[in-house]
């Protein structure tokens, strides 16, 4: 885990497709069962701009991406078909290779936003190349994804050294360590600056917090470095132990940990 999140445990999930979803008299039913698959980053909120639908069916932005993304996503394409669910995919060729092609980028963004809902093939990060625009970063910045969300599980039939997790991890994504602020002042000398914010800070754990609430869990662990990053992280943990769902729900408990590393050769 990177520093700076959150570990929730949940259960797990079990995605099944109903083919009868795309008929009329199991519509409500096709509703109620996509409920379950609704993004968290985005709170589906009554004041919340409704959506265009076309003819009952969804749309969604498909960014087709880098190496193997376009392929996958034919494949999704196929099993979204063959299981006659109700979507229909505008699909948006950004890539890493279009790098400097602002107005794709713009056409993606204007399509996340008109249709709700995206899925995005593997867009290639550069590590060799400072001036390089990487895609993913942008499209976190410019859409304000601020929560990464990842769900780990213990697959039985894939023998692992620990058994049975369960968990997911919460990551601040729009700033802290994962802002990409830093510059080369003279050579050989490199600044990367760490820049947090009580409201940014309140916003993740706040999401944290609802997300255990929702899915019927008791304890939030907020993972910092507090024992070296004193200011930045001591700021995390103050505001996540004084934040309104930290006191209004007693029965969810806050637990802290510093992650330690260790290697063997």
């Amino acid at each position: 885990c990177s520093m700076r999140c959150f570990g929730v445990c949940i259960p797990r999930a079990r995605l099944r497709i109903d083919s009868r979803c795309a008929t009329t008299s199991h519509t409500t039913k096709c509703a109620i069962e996509m409920h379950k698959f609704r993004s968290h980053v985005l709170p589906h909120r009554k004041d919340r701009v409704q959506l265009a639908r076309y003819g009952g069916r969804q749309r969604v932005t498909m960014l087709t991406g880098d190496g193997i993304g376009p392929e996958m996503l034919a494949h999704v394409k196929n099993i979204f078909s063959f299981a006659n669910v109700p979507v229909d995919f505008e699909e948006i060729p950004l890539s890493s290779n279009l790098a400097s092609d602002d107005a794709i980028m713009d056409t993606a963004i204007m399509a996340i936003k008109r249709n709700g809902v995206a899925i995005k093939g593997n867009i290639e990060t550069r590590f060799d190349d400072p001036q390089f625009k990487l895609r993913n970063v942008e499209l976190r910045k410019r859409l304000d994804l601020y929560a990464n969300v990842l769900h780990c599980i213990s697959i039985p039939t894939i023998p692992t050294r620990h058994k049975g997790i369960d968990i997911v991890i919460v990551r601040e994504n729009t700033e802290g360590e994962y802002s990409g602020l830093e510059h080369e002042a003279r050579k050989g000398v490199v600044e990367s600056l760490k820049i947090v914010t009580r409201n940014n800070i309140e916003r993740i754990a706040r999401f944290a917090f609802e997300y255990a609430l929702s899915h019927g869990r008791k304890k939030v662990t907020a993972v910092h470095k507090a024992n070296i990053q004193k200011l930045a992280d001591g700021l995390f943990l103050y505001v996540s132990d004084t934040i309104e769902y930290h006191r209004r729900f007693p029965a969810l408990t806050l637990g802290t940990t510093v992650p330690s590393y260790s290697w063997s050769g």
